[in-house]
């Protein structure tokens, strides 16, 4: 944690970091958390918002899931997106530039395990095979990569073949011609769905009641290291 503050004493991390947690999962507000456990509800706000702005918190996700431990020599990665509706973005922000109202999208990319790697946040309307590369270029090769049909792109194909992966993705119904893929590798793709239902477990990521982007973010980064780390 940051600790080049000046001022008052600083306080104990780990009571901070407890308080911010309790908010985020329970998706109460702030002054919810009892102030006897956790200390002053403006002290928890202050620290996320602060360290969120700083890129604190999507810093040490970063260097969790940087180490790749669990993709060293794994079979298998998986990609996945999911959208995020706001109750009102910011106008001009991310949020407000979407393809049927305000949300963003979430992109994925998670071992065989479940664990997520690379996290990225793009407009809603930001098609998934426009961002795939970017994403799965962040990890090591793998022998599949396994994606549904929002994946299902001759580009992204060619790219993971040249790569040394084996592209796992179903093709488009309204494809011309259609490519098989392996029926049996592609049941891995659960890992995807269970991993989005740990992340929704935090009500205040599967709600997004965080209108700042910068915020929202640190709030899936916490969200992940808590999760899958701690």
């Amino acid at each position: 944690m940051p600790n080049d503050t000046r001022g008052m004493p600083r306080v104990d991390d780990r009571r901070v970091l407890s308080g911010i947690v309790q908010a985020l999962k329970s998706g109460g507000r702030w002054g919810d958390c009892p102030e006897h456990v956790y200390g002053p509800k403006k002290t928890l706000y202050n620290h996320f918002r602060r360290w969120a702005e700083r890129g604190v918190w999507e810093r040490i996700f970063a260097q969790l899931a940087g180490s790749m431990a669990s993709l060293k020599g794994s079979s298998s990665t998986a990609a996945a997106s999911r959208s995020t509706a706001p109750p009102a973005a910011q106008k001009g922000g991310l949020g407000s530039c979407t393809k049927g109202g305000r949300n963003t999208k979430l992109h994925a990319v998670c071992d065989e395990k479940g664990c997520p790697h690379i996290l990225l946040l793009t407009p809603g309307n930001t098609h998934d095979a426009k961002v795939a590369i970017q994403t799965i270029n962040a990890v090591p090769p793998s022998r599949y990569l396994v994606a549904d049909k929002g994946y299902d792109s001759n580009a992204l194909r060619s790219w993971l073949i040249e790569r040394g992966t084996t592209p796992v993705i179903p093709a488009r119904s309204n494809r011309k011609v259609q490519i098989e893929h392996d029926r049996q590798i592609y049941r891995q793709r659960n890992v995807v769905e269970r991993m989005s239902c740990r992340f929704k477990d935090w009500r205040r990521v599967a709600t997004r009641f965080d209108r700042n982007i910068k915020t929202f973010m640190a709030t899936i980064a916490i969200a992940a290291f808590v999760t899958w780390w701690l």
